[in-house]
């Protein structure tokens, strides 16, 4: 079980009190990729920001250090958000020092890829519970929160693979295209809450989990792609800081593709 970060350590960690006034950004999986850029941006809008993770203590230090850096305010929270039980607690603890959650960004994820006769169930079960089960735990004890406010936004990060057909990434696309569904019910039934549910779909980011494909097989995705040119992790951390802004207060619902014109 992934032990959580103390919450003494909330304050100290920015070496700045008092911020309970300050809105609240809740990224989940924000040690590295996308999520990192989100929790960067974020901090620079102006949010307290939460760095959720569940791995490397250090990839997640040097997020804070990047933030607090730059004059933002940010903590570290560790914890398994395909856990109920653990995001419960994260939930409660973030809210009780920080004072609510404004903003939830579900990323946190996992790509397995697996052709469809070679699929085992240890796959099947990792990327449902996280990728799936994960956004809804941390969606369901975030609005309960947002619910007091009567505003609040979520993010949740979904993928091209939800509109683009790749071989091997049936279980990924099938969690994705859930995540796309999952948005639009919950866009639906929170909309008299003030509340808002967008979904971001990525296309291929320069990220540490591309610089694991082989040099070939990025010129063939590069050449699939009309812009003939990978995302930055940035841009998707722009597109979800715009969708969190009061600029696109009446937008909800919504899956935004940001993938080069691959999926056209």
């Amino acid at each position: 079980m992934v032990q959580v970060v103390h919450i003494q350590q909330l304050y100290s960690a920015s070496n700045k009190k008092g911020h309970t006034d300050m809105k609240v950004a809740l990224v989940t999986g924000a040690s590295r990729g996308i999520g990192k850029a989100c929790a960067i941006r974020l901090a620079k809008d102006g949010y307290a920001v939460v760095i959720n993770y569940s791995h490397s203590d250090e990839q997640a230090q040097k997020v804070l250090d990047e933030i607090e850096a730059a004059g933002g305010t940010a903590i570290t929270y560790k914890a398994d958000v395909s856990d109920l039980n653990q995001v419960k607690q994260m939930v409660k603890d973030v809210s009780k020092e920080l004072g609510g959650i404004d903003v939830l960004v579900n990323n946190a994820g996992i790509v397995r890829d697996e052709y469809l006769l070679m699929l085992n169930k240890d796959t099947l079960d990792t990327c449902m519970d996280l990728n799936v089960k994960g956004y809804f735990y941390c969606a369901q004890q975030a609005v309960l929160k947002m619910f007091r406010k009567k505003s609040g936004v979520i993010i949740n990060m979904s993928s091209v693979s939800s509109k683009f057909a790749l071989p091997g990434q049936s279980v990924y696309s099938a969690t994705k295209g859930a995540v796309n569904s999952m948005t639009q019910t919950m866009a639906k039934e929170l909309a008299g809450y003030g509340i808002r549910v967008n979904a971001v779909a990525p296309g291929f980011i320069e990220t540490e989990m591309l610089d694991a494909i082989p040099e070939e097989k990025k010129k063939e995705y590069l050449d699939a792609i009309p812009m003939h040119k990978l995302g930055k992790a940035e841009d998707v951390a722009n597109v979800v800081s715009s969708l969190c802004s009061d600029a696109f207060s009446y937008v909800t619902g919504q899956v935004i593709v940001l993938d080069g014109g691959l999926s056209l």
